[in-house]
């Protein structure tokens, strides 16, 4: 049975989203605040977290940012319930790692929907490999491992789930549209250059040797000494 962990301090929402959740089925645990939904998700292990970004003492982007660097967290998906309209909002949290946001007020049929999308997308890769080996730098796609010339790289979700595309194909040209589905999910809206910070960010960490920009097109793992 899936799990879902619901981080808000409103009492009202978290009663609403619980009861919809555990008529679909799903196994229900909530929080009022983030310090107890970072200590819930540690302990439980949900499949999703659906987390509030405006909660007093410890916002989400905050506690997004948490999950992704714990070792025994930063595989679970999250879905982050905003109020804001504005889009750096949005950004900000997926750049924190989220899967996916949901605007309030919420639909709890809506909310469902996609949560079912986010439990059912993974990474859209043709090999079933789980490990690849390329030029000195090993990515183990179960362990959400990246170790570069001996040294374990420390990647969030979105930047190792780019690396892990783009190299699950080497010499493969992915274009932006692609990308943005297998990543961040369809239907996702970020901002045009979501894909190029984070490119940016990878080459700073693994070095420039590896992905490669397509003009026009998007970009490719290619890497030859």
């Amino acid at each position: 049975m899936e799990s879902v962990l619901i981080i808000d301090d409103e009492a009202d929402i978290r009663d609403i989203l619980a009861y919809n959740l555990k008529k679909e089925g799903f196994t229900v645990y909530t929080a009022p605040n983030g310090k107890d939904g970072i200590e819930i998700a540690r302990t439980s292990q949900p499949d999703i977290v659906i987390l509030d970004v405006m909660m007093p003492e410890m916002d989400g982007i905050e506690v997004c940012e948490i999950l992704r660097n714990d070792a025994s967290t930063k595989h679970i998906r999250i879905c982050f319930l905003t109020a804001r309209s504005e889009d750096y909002s949005q950004i900000a949290g997926l750049d924190a790692g989220a899967d996916d946001y949901v605007a309030k007020p919420i639909k709890p049929r809506v909310l469902i929907s996609r949560i079912k999308a986010l439990l059912r997308r993974n990474i859209n890769l043709e090999d079933d490999s789980a490990v690849t080996e390329n030029g000195g730098l090993h990515i183990d796609r179960e362990k959400y491992l990246v170790v570069s010339n001996g040294e374990t790289v420390h990647l969030p979700r979105k930047e190792f789930e780019l690396l892990a595309l783009l190299a699950s194909k080497p010499e493969k040209v992915f274009d932006r549209d692609f990308i943005l589905e297998s990543v961040w999910g369809a239907g996702v809206v970020v901002g045009d250059r979501t894909i190029d910070v984070h490119v940016r960010k990878l080459r700073g960490k693994i070095g420039d040797d590896y992905i490669k920009t397509v003009k026009g097109v998007g970009y490719k793992f290619s890497y030859k000494q």
